[in-house]
This record gives structure tokens, C-alpha cells and sequence, in this order.
């Protein structure tokens, strides 16, 4: 009698649909522009489960750069972009309903010089690597070139060679005189002996470089899954915080890069706050980012008030779920 009983008892479980089967999640793909550590509580969001979690079924891609990103956005082939915020700065000026809801990080790049190039003066007349000409980071070296006396193009030449990954090679073959390098890479360059000119943070202390960004009309219409959305990568930065090692590991792996420098790096960014714990968005941050872009564009009522690009609603109702505030 008994083993009838467990027999039926096993029956019944293995009649039961699995949690996978009965629950799946909602699809809500994500875009980065880059795949860097300096977008990590996203890449931990999606690789430890914390989306998942949260009924999301993500798949996260990782774009060339802001533009790509952008455009997947503007036609709806993903939910949320992950991008330096020069990309929905400029949607939304073209009349596009672009929102940033929430912080990506601040800014850690360096300025590396190759042999022989040690200070800003000695790259008067010199050739430096950005990863675009015309947004992002290249903004960012111009007017920091710029306070220290250096005229684009008077006084250097500027090239595209990529991201922090392609300009760490650049410089390394001597192709190019100096770059713009991003935590961690520019610690790679600093142990192969190329040397820091300067932080970006000496001029800019908080430059906000990238934000998550939905469109306007889609978010409303799908507040709940944004607002998961948001808990995920909320809860994902807040482990790094509390598991170094873990997290350490897993970045190193996810970015293909030595543990030591993925430590390094993820050191950096904690205690800078280049992260905010929070993902709330500095407008300090974002007002220097729209003065730099307004300059750049050429707008013609200057620059506008950093609120125009915001909707943070989302995020403070993922706080509130959380119990965070």
C-alpha cells in the first residue's frame, strides 16, 4: 500500500509543471552600447538571474556604440538602451519622446600618453585616439583638451579608433600619440608603462556619461515591466557592493579580463560612485553634459534645462517597491 502511495505522490510531481513552464517571463530585450565594466550592474542584472527574478526574460545585446543602440530603441527592437546620454539627448532635441530613467555611471576615463608624452603640453601638434569624432567621449576630451589650452583642431589632430579596447592597441603601436581610456583598461596601460596625462574627473568630477533610456509612450504603456526592469538592476548593483569577490569573478569572465584588473576596476567604480548605489541621475552631471552638447549642436536658445530629458517616476517607484525610500 505504501509503495502505491509514493508511487502516485511521484506520479503527481512529475505531472506538475516546472517553474520555468509555469512562469515565463515577460520579453523585455536591452541594449548597451558597449560591452564594458562600466555598464557591470547591468551585465550582473542579466548573468546572476536578477532580471529573471523579476519576470523579465532579457536578452541583453551589446551594440558599437551609442548610435546603433539608439536606433534600436527609436524602432522598438528593444525596450531600454544603455548609452552615453550625448544619443537620447540628441533624439529628443530632434523631437523624438526619448526619456533617461535612471543612472548608467559617471565617467572614469583617463587621458593615457604613450612614450614620451607625459603632459598636456606634449600633445600640442599630436595625434589622439577617441572612439568617435563627433559624440560621446570625444566631446569629453575636447573640452577637457580645451581647459588646459589645447584648440580642436589648432593644436592636435583627433582620430577614431574605437573604444577603450581599440585605443589601448592603438596607443600601444605607437600609432597614436595618446587616448582616452576607460576604468579598467587604463590600469592595463599604466602597468605596461604608458603614462596618466590626466582623470577626466579633475575637470569634470561629475560628468554623467550614460543612462538607461525608453521611449516615452512605450514605458507609460508598460510602466509595471520597466519598474522590474529597474528593481533588477537596482538589486544587481547593490550585490556588487556586497559580494566584491563574486562580482569581481563573474566581470572578469563576463568581459573576458584578468580578475586582478577586473578587481581593480570594480574597486574603482564602487568607490568613486561612479555608480550611484541608488542609479539616481546627478543633474550637476547631466547639466555639464547638456552645456558640452548644446556647444557642440549649436543650439540656438543655448542649452536647455536637464530636466527636459528626464522621467524618473520609474525609478522612484522601484525604490519604493524595494523599500529603499
Amino acid at each position: 500500500m505504501k509503495l502505491v502511495q509514493v508511487w502516485l505522490a511521484v506520479c503527481l510531481v512529475l505531472a506538475l509543471p516546472t517553474a520555468g513552464t509555469a512562469q515565463q517571463g515577460v520579453d523585455f530585450p536591452v541594449a548597451a552600447s558597449s560591452k564594458v565594466l562600466g555598464y557591470g550592474p547591468l551585465w550582473v542584472a542579466s548573468g546572476m538571474g536578477f532580471l529573471k527574478r523579476e519576470g523579465l526574460d532579457s536578452e541583453v545585446s551589446a551594440m558599437r556604440g551609442t548610435a546603433p543602440a539608439m536606433q534600436a530603441l527609436v524602432s522598438d527592437s528593444i525596450h531600454v538602451a544603455l548609452a552615453a546620454n550625448d544619443g537620447p539627448i540628441g533624439l529628443v532635441e530632434k523631437g523624438l519622446d526619448i526619456a533617461m530613467i535612471a543612472c548608467g555611471s559617471k565617467t572614469t576615463h583617463m587621458i593615457m600618453g604613450g612614450k614620451g608624452f607625459k603632459t598636456y603640453e606634449d600633445l600640442r601638434g599630436a595625434t589622439i585616439g577617441s572612439s568617435t569624432l563627433t559624440s560621446g567621449t570625444a566631446f569629453l576630451l575636447k573640452r577637457v583638451l580645451k581647459s588646459k589650452g589645447l584648440e580642436y583642431p589648432r593644436d592636435y589632430n583627433l582620430v577614431n579608433v574605437g573604444g577603450s579596447g581599440p585605443a589601448f592597441t592603438a596607443l600601444g603601436t605607437g600609432n597614436i600619440a595618446a587616448a582616452i581610456l576607460a576604468v579598467p583598461i587604463n590600469f592595463r596601460a599604466q602597468e605596461m608603462g604608458f603614462n596618466l596625462i590626466g582623470k577626466v574627473t579633475d575637470v569634470f568630477p561629475n560628468y554623467l556619461l550614460s543612462s538607461f533610456s525608453v521611449r516615452r509612450g512605450w514605458a507609460e504603456a508598460h510602466r509595471k515591466e520597466v519598474v522590474h526592469f529597474l528593481k533588477a538592476v537596482l538589486q544587481a548593483r547593490k550585490w556588487l557592493d556586497e559580494n566584491r569577490e563574486a562580482g569581481a569573478e563573474f566581470l572578469a569572465k563576463e568581459l573576458d579580463i584578468k580578475p586582478k584588473l577586473a578587481r581593480k576596476g570594480l574597486d574603482y567604480y564602487l568607490a568613486s560612485k561612479a555608480w550611484e548605489p541608488d542609479l539616481s541621475i546627478d543633474i550637476d552631471g547631466l547639466k555639464t553634459v547638456v552645456d558640452i552638447y548644446a556647444e557642440q549642436a549649436k543650439l540656438a536658445d543655448g542649452a536647455p534645462n536637464p530636466e527636459k530629458y528626464l522621467d524618473t517616476s520609474y525609478l522612484h517607484e522601484a525604490w519604493k517597491e524595494l523599500g529603499w525610500k
